[in-house]
């Protein structure tokens, strides 16, 4: 029995080049609805070309410590700042030392001005503080009970505090008023409403009115000091800026302040809080997280250092022994509580969460504060002016002239020299210019990258990296055209050596391109950025774009016979004749040898 013939099949050999096709198209179209139902439709653009907010601020060294102003700190400061301002992607943001005691900030237009305002010169400064005596201020304020004998104020019951501000254990259910966990969990749930600003309100609990016969007393504050703080907490007005702004002003985290901070209803509260028991050095970490389990929604992560977490779980327990408000401790960030859970037992296990009604941003924004620490120095803010896009948009026109006709020339090259094949050449390099117009565009929204001069200069260079790849497949074709091959086989036989030239070369380019962007800052960043986006186009275009296409046209008779404007003329590449088997004579035998 005859064996079967060896041999590759045809559609084994080739594959299914329409359907790689049609899987690439599929994509951008996809890219390109998702692009217009996002209605960002232009990649959104840097500070140099689309102008935005250039701050100047002025570092302030404490009384005593001028020295603190100097080159370290400054350094640490610039590094702290720019890790918050681009704390959600490339937003391109710069941040520089100017002089000995000057930082710039420049954001570009597109970023919230103010939220990066606030974030850039904000201290960060964390504490965690027991609440003696609350009230609703302002005009907003009503008539409210008078403190026991005992100095612990009575609350209505429409003043206590709810299960929702209650801090316990999480994964566990919320008890009720001195029940315990059952020690279910680890992590402390530390429950309060979430303020417009992004930061967790605090709630309108049991309103006091502290008197100077009878009001919670700091431990270990002499009467004179705790008679000037009551008559200070009664004359705070937080509704009045000017009045919030020096709330506890000058202060130092072991004595007792008083504070502002809003609640649900959006009506200011004011507090007197006693020394601070946790600081932010405590906090390890803190992240925001969007809660899938149950209905809190976004929250924020804190885990505690070994040191602060013993110091949280004492304070807890010390507060839970204590009725309300001053079973309740305020968690203060630069003079202001953003929330005031209350307990009623210690809250173990070194993590903690803040939740209640954040929106992504807002979690995201408390979180960012809270994971980049506090600033060496303390800075005022000199000036904020709006820049000017002109000078960039000039350089722009002419970068963009400089590309085009870089670009008209490897086109022209390619018909000269290439002749049919350019065609090909020319509608991967559009498919490439679509992908990354498209990605650029979606990038703006979601990670807040933004196009400036330097990222479009590497858009440039990346027509030469991409052309480069088209170079090398062709020539691999060719050369097996030389050999005496067809072009259909010639096609399959070039892939796999041009393939992993082209792999290896994108890999350095994309190599350097990722080292760029980790050791380099600022505009710098959006040159790395764009030129390893563009590196990893060109093998998706390469793969799923310029290889299929070239098999499908290898099928049509004007390439498949080799016609002289296709670029594949056998004649004018100087082909060997095509090879071919014939059967070796036989050897004539001589009779007389015979």
């Amino acid at each position: 029995m005859a064996a079967p013939k060896k041999g590759r099949s045809r559609q084994g050999t080739q594959g299914k080049p329409g359907r790689t096709l049609a899987l690439i198209l599929i994509a951008m179209v996809a890219l390109t609805g998702g692009m217009f139902a996002s209605g960002h439709n232009t990649p959104r653009l840097g500070i140099d070309l689309a102008g935005g907010t250039s701050i100047t601020l002025r570092a302030v060294p404490e009384k005593g410590q001028e020295s603190a102003v100097n080159e370290t700190n400054m350094n640490t400061a610039v590094d702290i700042m720019e890790r918050r301002v681009n704390g959600l992607g490339v937003s391109e943001a710069e941040v520089q030392t100017q002089g000995s005691d000057n930082i710039i900030v420049n954001i570009p237009k597109g970023t919230d001005s103010k939220q990066a305002r606030e974030q850039v010169g904000t201290t960060a400064k964390l504490y965690f503080r027991p609440v003696l005596a609350t009230e609703v201020s302002g005009a907003a304020a009503s008539p409210s009970p008078s403190p026991s004998a005992s100095g612990s104020p009575s609350a209505s019951p429409s003043d206590k505090p709810t299960e929702k501000d209650k801090a316990t254990p999480s994964g566990s259910a919320t008890p009720s008023a001195g029940a315990t966990s059952q020690g279910r969990a680890l992590t402390d749930a530390l429950k309060a409403d979430p303020t417009p600003s992004g930061s967790a309100s605090a709630s309108a609990k049991a309103s006091t009115s502290p008197s100077a016969s009878a009001s919670p007393s700091p431990s270990g504050t002499p009467s004179d000091d705790t008679a000037k703080l009551q008559a200070a907490y009664a004359a705070l007005d937080c509704t009045k800026e000017a009045q919030r702004a020096k709330a506890g002003d000058g202060v130092k985290a072991n004595e007792p302040t008083l504070a502002c901070g809003q609640n649900s209803q959006k009506q200011w509260q004011k507090y007197i809080l006693g020394p601070a028991e946790v600081d932010g050095t405590d906090v390890d970490k803190a992240e925001a997280v969007f809660d899938t389990q149950s209905s809190a929604g976004w929250k924020v992560t804190m885990n505690f250092t070994d040191k602060g977490s013993d110091k949280f779980a004492a304070i807890t327990g010390k507060l839970a022994k204590n009725q309300s408000p001053q079973n309740q401790f305020a968690i203060v960030l630069d003079g202001d509580v953003v929330s005031d859970p209350y307990v009623n037992q210690a809250l173990t296990g070194g993590s903690a969460e803040i939740s209640g009604s954040f929106t992504q941003d807002e979690a995201k924004n408390l979180a960012n504060v809270l994971s980049y620490g506090a600033l060496p120095l303390s800075f005022k803010e000199d000036s904020v002016t709006t820049v000017n896009a002109a000078l960039g948009g000039e350089q722009l026109r002419a970068g963009l002239i400089a590309g085009a006709i870089g670009l008209a020339l490897v086109v022209i090259y390619l018909v000269v020299y290439y002749r049919g094949l350019s065609l090909i050449a020319v509608a991967s390099l559009l498919v490439s210019a679509a992908l990354t117009y498209v990605i650029m565009s979606l990038l703006g929204p979601t990670i807040k990258f933004a196009l400036n001069l330097p990222a479009v200069c590497g858009a440039i260079v990346a027509i030469g990296i991409t052309a480069d790849s088209f170079i090398v497949y062709f020539e691999r074709v060719r050369d097996e055209i030389r050999e005496g091959r067809t072009l259909r086989p010639a096609v399959e036989r070039a892939w796999p050596r041009a393939r992993r030239t082209i792999l290896v070369s994108d890999f350095v380019s994309f190599l350097a391109a990722a080292v760029l962007f980790v050791v380099t800052v600022g505009k710098v960043q959006g040159f790395a950025f764009t030129l390893g986006l563009t590196t990893v186009l060109d093998v998706v275009v390469v793969f799923f774009f310029t290889k299929p296409l070239l098999t499908l046209l290898a099928r049509t008779k004007f390439f498949a016979n080799g016609h002289p404007w296709s670029g594949l003329d056998p004649k004018r590449l100087g082909a060997k004749p095509p090879l071919r088997r014939t059967r070796r004579p036989s050897a004539a035998v001589d009779p007389k040898e015979a």
